[in-house]
Formats: structure tokens, sequence, C-alpha cells
């Protein structure tokens, strides 16, 4: 059974947040984050500032996954992720 867009959107959201919160994640983490958004691109009902923050997302996850030092690219990232979390939680 596919998620709906708000389960999609929670599941983005906890894996932003363990990433954040725990400065570390897996690559398995990543290319969910890039299937969710896959998923959640496809949806036109999607706001198009939404949609921008999903492709920043997708990057970010695609770095990851091509990351030699994933921990340290999610270090890095803190203040996206600060900043997409709140923009996520505008949206939903």
């Amino acid at each position: 059974m596919p998620l709906d867009y708000h389960h999609q959107v929670a599941l983005l959201k906890d894996i932003l947040s363990d990433h954040q919160t725990d400065c570390c994640g897996t690559i398995a983490e990543c290319e969910q984050l890039e299937r969710v958004i896959k998923s959640l691109m496809t949806n036109s009902n999607i706001d198009q500032n939404l949609k921008n923050i999903l492709q920043q997302i997708y990057q970010y996850s695609q770095s990851g996954v091509n990351s030699s030092g994933l921990n340290q690219h999610i270090q890095s990232s803190q203040q996206n992720l600060t900043q997409w979390i709140h923009e996520i939680d505008t949206f939903s």
C-alpha cells in the first residue's frame, strides 16, 4: 500500500530530523529520501515552493549517497536541515 501525501511528508521530515539531531545517517536513509521525493514530485497538487525545497533535499540526499564521508556531509548541512524542517512544517 503506497503512502499518502501526509505520510510521505512525515517520513521525509522524520529522516531530516534524525539527521539534524544525530548529526549522522545512512546511505539507505538518503536513498529513502530520494524515493519519497520522487513520489511527492509527481503530485500535481504540491505547491511550487515545496517542490523547490524538495529539489534541494533531493540534491542533499544525492550528495550524501555519493559522499565518502556521509556523517561529515550531514554535519555540514545542519543549517539547511533546520531550514528545510521549518519550511516543511509550514506546508504540512
